[in-house]
């Protein structure tokens, strides 16, 4: 643990980034102060969002504080279980010369008037949302590149669900994402939670992760015949195994755990999303892929 600690710091020196405790994840810098909230404001649901598996690396020495549970999904995440951040989680953070330049890194750095100006020119339809914790909440109304994101809501439940909610900043990563995701024929990804209201929440603090709205965690994949990648069912990783690049592969390989692998590589080789967890990073990600956009960082984490 020593030596991992040496790692991590040694890493955020050489960033210019902060580290509290020297087993987290470096954290962003502080996000800025919350714009006046939009009067517009979702009307109350009783749906509870689907119960998630993410273990935030922010947290490794504990439990999640509360379990999210879809009654319309039969499709469950495994249940979450406290566990120590993995000694090697130093060797999957990168810190590229040109991350300025990414997408992620300049989303990340966006206000909410020029996050949303960016998603107009993309003709991307969204509407104003209000959710505290969240510097630039937006519903989406249609797709992105012909591909749904949503969760396995009922339809009449899904506008004023607030799992639906995301960032504007995750919105424009996803936007990039679907790009890649038209070109493998998905048409629809299923996701579990984006924005997971914190409970309590003091006013005008901005969340990062699935607080802040800045997360997703995709479940399913789904093309235009109808038929599903799995993440849970096809990925086929193991603790601590690499995700991308030389010397990674699903065991056993089959068409599908190349296909997952394929879109989510993609999506990595082009820096749309800050942090990539994957079934290989724990079990409480065995069935979905954490894909965040973390404002103030210019690293990148993979696992």
């Amino acid at each position: 643990m020593a030596r991992f600690a040496g790692i991590l710091l040694a890493l955020s020196a050489g960033a210019g980034v902060a580290i509290a405790d020297p087993v987290e994840i470096p954290q962003p810098a502080q996000s800025p102060q919350k714009p006046a909230q939009s009067p517009q404001k979702p009307a109350s649901s009783s749906q509870k969002p689907a119960q998630s598996s993410h273990k935030s690396p922010k947290t490794p020495r504990k439990s999640a504080s509360s379990q999210h549970k879809s009654a319309s999904s039969s499709h469950k995440p495994a249940k979450h279980r406290a566990s120590r951040m993995s000694s090697s989680t130093a060797a999957h953070i990168t810190m590229p010369s040109d991350a300025k330049v990414t997408p992620a890194v300049r989303y990340g750095q966006l206000s909410q008037d020029e996050c949303e100006a960016e998603l107009t020119s993309r003709k991307i339809d969204f509407v104003r949302e209000t959710a505290n914790a969240v510097l630039a909440p937006v519903r989406l109304t249609g797709s992105l590149h012909g591909v749904v994101f949503r969760t396995d809501a009922k339809d009449q439940d899904r506008p004023t669900s607030p799992y639906e909610i995301a960032d504007c900043r995750l919105v424009l990563a996803l936007d990039d994402f679907s790009e890649i995701l038209q070109r493998h024929d998905i048409v629809e990804v299923r996701h579990y939670s984006m924005f997971r209201p914190p409970r309590p929440w003091p006013e005008g603090k901005i969340g990062t992760r699935h607080d802040g709205a800045l997360a997703i965690d995709a479940g399913r994949f789904i093309d235009k015949s109808g038929a599903t990648l799995d993440v849970d069912r096809d990925f086929h990783g193991a603790i601590d195994a690499k995700t991308c690049g030389d010397g990674a592969a699903p065991n056993p390989v089959t068409p599908a755990a190349l296909a997952l692998r394929a879109i989510l590589c993609e999506a990595v080789d082009q820096h749309l999303f800050n942090v990539v967890l994957t079934p290989n990073y724990n079990r409480p990600h065995k069935n979905h892929f954490h894909l965040e956009v973390t404002a103030g960082v210019s690293w990148f984490l993979v696992h």
